[in-house]
């Protein structure tokens, strides 16, 4: 049975431990309000724009813009996006195995390499047997508007050249603090929406102006810039509700430490007054005797 001085020990290290993950669950709950605000105000652009650049495609024709171009997938590119720091649960064990899973389908029928966003990623592709083309391992939860721009235009120019045949990004979807959603999306080659909105009026397509080459060279590479920034966004805010749990299921994990413990001190202190009284009357009694 442990002394009393040892659980005191333990109880104030469990004390301290917990103040640290109530301190962290305070930094991630503003961190995550900060994240989720920011997805939430542009979800209603992120989500609308493929559709409505998929029936600019299917105005304009497949031979529009080569980003529209839909080729057997001998070739694939797959972006996963991680997080840096772990005490956040499985958000990151979870997303690999199942990025892990898609790879392995691809790879059944196509050449695949990976791109990778936060140092989980990085760390655990650096032992699997695919090709890392780029790795953004450093500060990735302060990615620059240039660093989308950069890989956008890398991505839009390996597919244009016929580098690659297909751009999919597997990345944690937040839907609600208590579990995200792991989620594989193709951002490229863009999908032709067959027809337009609806109405005859549609059927002979939009007046372009200015000329629809013009008009989709400035359109599309921003498309692919907002996707891959839509999906960051969406991973930031997953990644901080998983972290803010995961801190507040540790402080209450400690807390139920520390009176598990402090009962244990209180039945030892009961027992040793005990003892001690035992012993007391015990002297007591051979002295009277």
């Amino acid at each position: 049975m442990p002394n009393l001085i040892d659980l005191r020990r333990r109880i104030k290290s469990v004390n301290n431990t917990q103040q640290i993950t109530r301190a962290m669950k305070t930094v991630s709950t503003a961190k995550f309000k900060k994240a989720q605000r920011a997805v939430l105000e542009g979800r209603p652009h992120w989500h609308e724009t493929p559709a409505v650049l998929g029936r600019l495609a299917a105005w304009a024709g497949a031979g529009a813009h080569p980003l529209f171009a839909v080729r057997p997938e001998k070739r694939v590119h797959v972006l996963v996006l991680t997080s840096d720091k772990g005490l956040c649960g499985a958000f990151n064990s979870n997303l690999l195995a199942r990025a892990l899973e898609f790879i392995r389908g691809k790879a059944a029928g196509a050449e695949v390499r990976t791109i990778v966003i936060g140092k989980k990623a990085a760390r655990f592709f650096a032992k699997q047997p695919y090709a890392v083309e780029k790795a953004y391992a450093d500060k990735t939860d302060k990615m620059a508007e240039a660093d989308f721009a950069e890989l956008a235009a890398g991505l839009g120019r390996a597919f244009t050249f016929q580098e690659t045949d297909a751009v999919y990004v597997v990345y944690n979807e937040f839907k609600s603090v208590l579990a995200p959603r792991i989620t594989a999306v193709r951002v490229l080659p863009v999908i032709l929406e067959a027809g337009g909105p609806g109405g005859e009026a549609d059927a002979a397509g939009p007046d372009w102006e200015p000329a629809a080459p013009w008009l989709l060279a400035a359109l599309v590479p921003r498309y692919l810039e907002d996707q891959l920034r839509h999906c960051y966004g969406e991973s930031r805010a997953a990644e901080e509700a998983a972290r803010m749990m995961a801190m507040d299921n540790a402080s209450k994990n400690a807390e139920e430490l520390i009176g598990d413990l402090v009962l244990v001190l209180n039945k030892i202190r009961q027992a040793s007054i005990t003892k001690e009284l035992l012993e007391i009357i015990s002297a007591v009694e051979a002295i009277k005797q």
